[in-house]
């Protein structure tokens, strides 16, 4: 992989990693994360530039569904789960 591709690549990973940190739900966020880094473990080993750039296209078009679900989650946010609202125990 070339050096601008790789960079590219894990940018890519970085930002979609990010966006999928602001949905407000527990489950879409921790399903989000899970699948990106699942994915990104995947196709590591891919070493044709033509199969890598056909992968960075599919997640760019992820991304932007990414984008534009947390914004929807945003603008109709639940209630947080007890699990998220779990409090370190004092000593």
């Amino acid at each position: 992989m070339a050096a601008s591709s790789r960079a590219q690549v894990l940018d890519l990973y970085r930002v979609m990693l990010r966006e999928s940190r602001k949905f407000t739900s527990y489950n879409y966020r921790t399903y989000a994360i899970r699948r990106i880094r699942e994915a990104f473990r995947e196709n590591k080993n891919v070493k044709d530039p033509a199969q890598i750039q056909i992968l960075v296209n599919k997640a760019k078009r992820s991304l932007e569904i990414i984008r534009r679900q947390t914004h929807i989650s945003e603008l109709y946010e639940a209630d947080k789960l007890v699990i998220e609202n779990q409090k370190k125990p004092m000593t």
